[in-house]
């Protein structure tokens, strides 16, 4: 079984993860999933919109206390 050296870590991961797509091995993948985070949120008279930045959510609560 060939193996592929981790861009992240260094360790050595199955060459068939890296055919996929992957670039890190499954443990620093799973560390890099959990950092992402995002929220669907409505704004008022219009559609749904993605949002990532924590900053850009609390501006769109109209009942936000200054910060």
């Amino acid at each position: 079984m060939t193996k592929v050296i981790c861009r992240r870590c260094g360790d050595l991961y199955p060459a068939a993860r890296a055919r996929l797509g992957y670039d890190v091995c499954l443990p620093c993948g799973d560390k890099r999933a959990h950092m992402v985070s995002w929220a669907t949120v409505p704004l008022n008279k219009s559609n749904y919109v993605v949002i990532t930045n924590r900053a850009e959510l609390a501006m769109l609560n109209p009942k936000r206390t200054g910060e």
